[in-house]
């Protein structure tokens, strides 16, 4: 099957022209005219990935391998080193980043993972009406995460409505209507903002808000005649707690 068959199966999928101004997806490596031996679907595409994978492997990714100005191609840095062998082994990559945000991610981890109903939503926020307390909510979130500890900013003993946006999010403050905020890599300046304005906000981590894209996307990619699997990139961060 030809890349350019795969590309427009997933354009009807999350159509590419919902991305943002900024945001770098699409093909990213490759040739559309080349055929594919298989599809690996990951939120990010790393060094084992690529060892491991066929001649010819398609990977589709959440995060864009290029991301702003690449000025030059050195193959001791990185996107370029990842680049270079998967030129060598014929590989190619899509990234289907803040289109499919819109579409499907920050959907399915609001309804499908943490089971809250959807009563409204703009392209990245989704907002339900809740019935927690404070210390309710911070379990349920680390078991459906799956995170040993949480970083909290303000203290609601009583949490009625519960807004969310996978990834990094804190620059929608200003859009938020609601007792507590969802997203990941809050910054020091966020939190004092969200302090300062009585918004509670819990940090639930990049890695761990989108490592759902994957298994979303397998789903869709069922209509396809040609394989597809799911390969887990590591989280770049860990978390070290003393014994």
């Amino acid at each position: 099957m030809t890349l350019k068959k795969i590309h427009q199966t997933l354009d009807k999928i999350s159509p590419f022209n919902f991305q943002e101004k900024w945001d770098n997806s699409g093909l990213i490596v490759g040739d559309m005219n080349r055929e594919v031996s298989q599809i690996v679907l990951s939120l990010d595409v790393d060094f084992e990935m690529i060892e491991e994978s066929k001649e010819n492997t398609l990977f589709i990714v959440h995060h864009p391998l290029i991301f702003g100005k690449l000025m030059q191609i050195d193959f001791a840095k990185y996107p370029s080193n990842l680049i270079e062998k998967m030129i060598l082994k014929g590989q190619s990559l899509i990234a289907m980043h803040t289109n499919f945000d819109k579409t499907h991610l920050n959907n399915y981890v609001f309804e499908k993972v943490l089971g809250f109903k959807i009563e409204s939503q703009n392209d990245f926020l989704c907002v339900a009406k809740v019935e927690y307390t404070y210390k309710e909510l911070l379990k349920h979130l680390k078991e459906k995460f799956n995170l040993p500890t949480l970083k909290v900013v303000g203290k609601k003993e009583k949490i009625t409505s519960i807004a969310l946006c996978t990834g990094a999010g804190a620059s929608l403050i200003d859009e938020i209507e609601a007792d507590c905020f969802l997203t990941g890599d809050i910054k020091y300046h966020d939190a004092m903002k969200a302090l300062s304005e009585d918004l509670m906000m819990v940090d639930i981590g990049h890695y761990e808000s989108e490592r759902f894209f994957a298994e979303i996307l397998l789903d869709e990619l069922k209509v396809l005649p040609i394989l597809a699997i799911i390969a887990h990139s590591k989280n770049p961060f860990h978390t070290e707690i003393d014994s």
